[in-house]
């Protein structure tokens, strides 16, 4: 009996290690933010003359949809959406006094024919739904991620960050998470169309 209990630790191990995987999966996933529509994420972090953006945001509030384009019409949107993106200048206000050029960008998106990341697929057999008629419906969750390095030649003006024409150019959009990163610290806010310029 007493090798029975002293084994039982050793038999359960690999058990407990794959809970933990699954728990390490589950909080590594919610610290990326839930795939939901409306809602986009961004990361703007002010180093020296150094701003850098990264936004990441259902392809649903961007383009209205997320499955593969294979109309004309949906082509011709991924296109529109991609050279929006294409013009950060543009979709944030960064006071032009800052003197800043964009010195380097990429836009990522199964939409423009890229590979999803790991953790972008399509819902597996549990998270499928169904209607009221118990037809299953399978959904294809696609992201859009942009990420921007800008030079300003005066950052000592970056005060601000104004979304209103984000908003204004995806008006799918209803909120963003915004993390700021700037010398004076780190602060999480959520913007919106009415409250959508942020202070450093």
């Amino acid at each position: 009996m007493r090798r029975l209990l002293l084994a039982l630790p050793f038999a359960l191990l690999p058990l407990a290690i794959a809970h933990a995987a699954d728990a390490a999966h589950e909080v590594e996933h919610a610290s990326l933010g839930a795939h939901e529509h409306g809602t986009a994420r961004l990361n703007a972090a002010l180093d020296d003359e150094t701003l850098e953006l990264e936004l990441d945001s259902p392809a649903m509030n961007l383009v209205g949809f997320e499955h593969p384009a294979t109309s004309d019409a949906d082509k011709a949107a991924v296109n529109n959406v991609r050279q929006l993106l294409a013009q950060p200048l543009t979709l944030f206000a960064v006071p032009a006094a800052a003197k800043c050029i964009v010195a380097k960008q990429t836009l990522n998106s199964p939409l423009f024919g890229d590979k999803p990341a790991a953790d972008e697929h399509d819902h597996d057999e549990d998270a499928d739904e169904h209607d009221a008629d118990g037809a299953e419906h399978h959904h294809d969750h696609s992201e859009i991620h942009a990420h921007y390095q800008l030079q300003c030649d005066n950052a000592a003006v970056l005060k601000s960050l104004d979304l209103t024409r984000l908003f204004k150019t995806f008006p799918a959009t209803h909120k963003v998470q915004v993390q700021l990163i700037a010398p004076n610290g780190q602060e999480g806010v959520d913007a919106t169309p009415d409250n959508s310029v942020l202070t450093y």
